[in-house]
């Protein structure tokens, strides 16, 4: 059911993409450069999460979000971050972008540094009154039209407002793999209030006690704002580096601009642009939205999103016979056959040469274990 939904959702984005009108101020940077361990082994370190047609819809997660945002946002203002080894992919998948709005990272960074390099790049080299949306490329978006309306919405307050705008959505379960937002004061608008707190990762006990206060939302990893305020931001964390690059200005070539990324890139901090800004930043604000959210980043947030099959498994494009078996979600290559019995609340998921069998609670503390014992007993050709 959710597979058709998406199938769907794609092919209205397709349909609307020439239909609407759009703002030629509106920028979106789509954050494409994580390996995706968390859904590893499916999610390898040559093809990670964002370059996979992880649902058998046709269109891999990058493009799906491409053609998301290409529906309101002019596809000429549309910038990918990616890591310089992906950046193959993200031509291939998208040959339409042009080749400067891939902004090819020499070294893995968190998203601050990424969202720092890119918001020089719009703001010297393509639009001063630029409103940016940054987005994870690993979402599903069910509610297209309601979407397009709140970032709609959302990059119009940026652009009358010097602030940071997050995008929240209601919790539907007590997860604590996700952040939490709590609301403050309430802005000019309804469905905009000050940031109050953020929490990250909060233990189960206490991610119910958000999910029943009613003041806390789940933090969707969007985040609106015009490129001057942001770029003041960002030059209040940052070293010296991004202060040179950013003052020199027009000064830089592009060529030039590329070359002092390469020297400079690894001096900047592995920050967040959660824990980097919105955190440290008093002017910060949430939109309540509902969009029909869900991460497609963790095993079993993507179990908690899908419509449940016999037993309540979640069976991901693959042939399965799964017999007194229960809670799992499976996910097998499409030329194999999997016979599962007596499980209950499990990952099955094979890719390549990689079979992982693991409890889906807690799943990404487990991953992550065990990708550390396989790296030091086997080396990279598992990751």
């Amino acid at each position: 059911m959710v597979i058709q939904t998406i199938m769907l959702i794609f092919v209205f984005v397709k349909q609307s993409v020439n239909t609407m009108s759009v703002n030629k101020n509106n920028y979106c940077l789509i954050l494409a450069g994580g390996k995706g361990r968390r859904l590893w082994p499916c999610s390898r370190e040559d093809r990670p999460k964002q370059f996979l047609d992880f649902f058998s819809t046709g269109r891999t997660l990058l493009q799906q979000t491409y053609d998301r945002m290409a529906g309101f946002i002019p596809s000429e203002n549309i910038y990918i971050s990616t890591n310089h080894i992906y950046y193959d992919l993200v031509r291939e998948q998208l040959p339409e972008l042009p080749e400067e709005h891939i902004l090819s990272e020499p070294i893995f960074r968190n998203t601050a540094p990424s969202v720092a390099w890119a918001t020089y790049r719009i703001l010297h080299r393509a639009d001063r009154d630029a409103r940016l949306v940054v987005v994870p490329s690993d979402q599903a978006v069910f509610k297209e039209d309601v979407f397009k309306t709140d970032v709609i919405n959302g990059l119009d307050f940026v652009g009358s407002h010097d602030c940071l705008l997050t995008m929240g959505v209601r919790p539907t379960r007590p997860e604590p793999g996700y952040g939490y937002i709590q609301t403050g004061e309430p802005s000019e608008r309804d469905d905009v209030f000050k940031v109050k707190s953020f929490t990250e990762k909060p233990d189960r006990d206490f991610a119910r006690m958000f999910m029943e206060s009613g003041e806390f939302y789940w933090n969707t990893g969007l985040f609106l704002s015009n490129v001057n305020y942001l770029c003041e931001c960002l030059k209040r964390i940052f070293p010296p580096v991004l202060r040179k690059l950013e003052a020199s200005g027009a000064e830089y070539s592009m060529e030039r601009e590329l070359e002092f990324v390469r020297e400079n890139f690894p001096s900047y901090p592995n920050l967040s642009i959660d824990y980097g800004i919105l955190e440290h930043n008093e002017n910060v604000y949430v939109m309540i939205c509902d969009f029909g959210w869900a991460d497609l980043g963790m095993w079993h947030s993507i179990y908690e999103s899908m419509s449940k099959g016999e037993g309540d498994n979640v069976v991901i494009g693959s042939r399965v016979i799964a017999d007194d078996s229960r809670n799992n979600i499976i996910k097998l290559p499409d030329d194999h056959m999997g016979i599962i019995n007596g499980l209950d609340g499990y990952i099955v998921a094979e890719k390549g040469n990689v079979l992982l069998i693991c409890k889906k609670e807690d799943s990404s503390a487990l991953i992550r274990k065990y990708i550390n014992e396989v790296q030091v007993k086997y080396g990279d050709e598992f990751i």
